[in-house]
């Protein structure tokens, strides 16, 4: 299992900023997020849904939602991307991951909304992924993505991930990348708080 405290998930935010140095907060999806992130399935146009979801969806099926809205079960987690707009916490974008423990690997899948594409929230998103994968303990990320989907293969080469044939679908293909991020830098919340749980696990710490 994760060190994750599914008691107190808000602690495992993080705030982060657009290429223009806009801000915006990812944490885990809520029982309060349901209509939100309907909507923001709904709102994505077709080609966007076609690629997050490898099929043609007009909104989330209701047991794919239940999913989304479920943290921390069997290891799978659900982030999304908020912003103010026009007064109202907004989700421009979203991921859901899961660890697994066998391989020490964590897999994703990631979209942002069509009017906030291009402003750097996939690339920060990718790196807060990257550094959550590394709180868990994974020692690789990886991702799947269809061969036509030219921006996503942009992002995760422009990201340092190498690319192979997907094992079971020629009409996919996988990205891969070996977690290499300096513990000095912390770079979110999740690993600094995995930090300092090993901490007070460690004999030392009891001595």
């Amino acid at each position: 299992m994760s060190s994750y405290r599914l008691e107190d998930l808000k602690q495992y935010s993080d705030t982060l900023r657009t290429r223009q140095g806009e801000a915006f907060n990812v944490r885990f999806i809520e029982p309060g997020d349901t209509d939100e992130i309907k909507h923001y399935f709904r709102s994505l146009s077709t080609r966007s849904r076609y690629n997050r979801f490898f099929g043609a969806l007009s909104e989330l099926p209701k047991g794919l939602l239940n999913e989304f809205l479920q943290v921390g079960e069997r290891e799978r987690f659900t982030v999304v991307a908020t912003m103010m707009v026009d007064g109202f916490e907004t989700i421009v974008a979203e991921a859901r991951y899961a660890f697994h423990g066998e391989t020490s690997t964590l897999e994703f899948g990631l979209s942002v909304d069509d009017r906030w594409q291009g402003h750097g929230i996939a690339t920060a998103l990718l790196k807060n992924l990257e550094c959550r994968a590394a709180a868990l303990g994974a020692e690789h990320i990886f991702g799947d993505t269809l061969r036509s989907n030219q921006t996503m293969i942009s992002l995760a080469r422009k990201s340092g991930f190498a690319f192979v044939n997907h094992p079971d679908d020629w009409k996919l293909v996988r990205f891969d990348k070996e977690i290499d991020v300096a513990p000095k830098d912390i770079p979110c919340a999740s690993w600094r708080l995995a930090a300092l749980s090993r901490q007070a696990d460690s004999p030392s710490a009891s001595a």
